[in-house]
């Protein structure tokens, strides 16, 4: 007899062992539930920064237009005056700034028969779940795969994920992406090895990038810091959401550990059903390892909305200053945003 996952009360996410197939993943490659409506109409430019105005222009003429298939030119033939139209566009700016609304709304405007949405993270998972090659099969003549936060863990990911991109552009897919970082600086500071650089700068090539300046749309209306609860005030705010819901509650620490043995491309499965996270004690995290862990689990409880409530230290204080200036930082503020907004939802 199978049971029914509870709909109200509290659990703790260091008893959850989540499991997924690679078509559960698959399947999965959709924009977040709060992007579901996402549109360019909806996206509200803000007139101080006319970079946001002009990109979205730019991504709805990317969505809704036909480039003109690249035409070889022979030898006899006058050279195309006009360059060829890049297969991809990255969109790169600051936290906060729409760039996920915004590629949320090429896949909601393009009229496409098979279509992906995934963070960097989900595709270099299901790659490991599916091997190189039948992940290739899979994405090969799609029309559209976006791919959000295209970031840097690993070189070799990151190698592997731009042959894969190489492969798709020829088959004649198109790319949307977004980073905090520009294609070509990606690993800078990080990772020098040639063949990195060169694998690098030709995924470049395959887009056009499009700058989007401005201020943190998540901190606009709060302070800047993670509300902090005491004890009291934690364990009414638990019972409160496990009355409506389902909460969690655990030690920091112990979801931290518990983190290190659940893969990343799992952890949409450990908050699945959750309404809130309870986080009792939170500590600031001097390991790079279990902080990365931590910015990914984060990044899956902010596609779901999913309300965060802690005791501890603040959670924009939860990565340690060396890390803040190391070459994650970019990845971590990227964190800190989401988490000051988790905590005020």
């Amino acid at each position: 007899m199978t049971s029914t996952p509870a709909t109200t009360g509290v659990v703790h996410l260091i008893d959850r062992e989540p499991a997924i197939s690679g078509a559960e993943m698959v399947s999965a490659l959709v924009p977040p539930p709060q992007f579901d409506g996402a549109t360019f109409d909806s996206y509200r430019a803000d007139a101080a920064y006319p970079s946001q105005q002009e990109a979205k222009e730019l991504l709805q003429a990317f969505a809704t237009g036909h480039s003109a298939p690249v035409k070889n030119s022979g030898f006899f033939r006058r050279a195309e005056k006009t360059p060829p139209v890049k297969p991809g566009v990255y969109l790169d700016g600051g936290f906060g700034v729409g760039k996920t609304h915004l590629l949320a709304s090429i896949y909601h405007a393009m009229p496409a028969r098979r279509k992906y949405f995934g963070s960097f993270i989900e595709y270099t998972a299901l790659v490991g779940v599916l091997g190189y090659a039948k992940a290739v099969e899979l994405f090969r003549g799609s029309d559209l795969l976006c791919m959000d936060e295209f970031e840097l863990d690993d070189p070799g990911d990151t190698m592997v994920m731009t042959r894969l991109l190489g492969e798709l552009v020829a088959s004649g897919t198109r790319l949307a992406a977004t980073s905090n970082t520009p294609p070509n600086a990606l690993g800078e500071g990080r990772f020098a090895a040639q063949d990195f650089l060169r694998e690098i700068q030709s995924m470049a090539d395959s887009f056009r990038t499009i700058r989007i300046d401005g201020t943190d749309f998540r901190q606009r209306a709060i302070d800047g810091e993670a509300r902090v609860l005491t004890d009291t005030e934690y364990a009414e705010a638990i019972r409160d959401a496990a009355a409506r819901g389902v909460a969690t509650d655990d030690e920091f620490a112990g979801v931290v550990a518990h983190l290190a043995r659940v893969h990343p491309s799992r952890f949409i499965r450990l908050i699945d059903g959750v309404d809130t996270i309870g986080l009792r004690d939170v500590q600031v995290l001097h390991d790079q390892s279990a902080a990365l862990r931590l910015v990914a689990f984060v990044d899956r409880a902010y596609d779901a909305q999913i309300p965060i409530r802690a005791t501890g230290v603040p959670l924009n204080t939860v990565f340690a200053d060396e890390m803040l200036s190391g070459g994650y930082r970019k990845k971590y503020l990227r964190a800190v945003s989401r988490l000051v907004a988790l905590t005020h939802s």
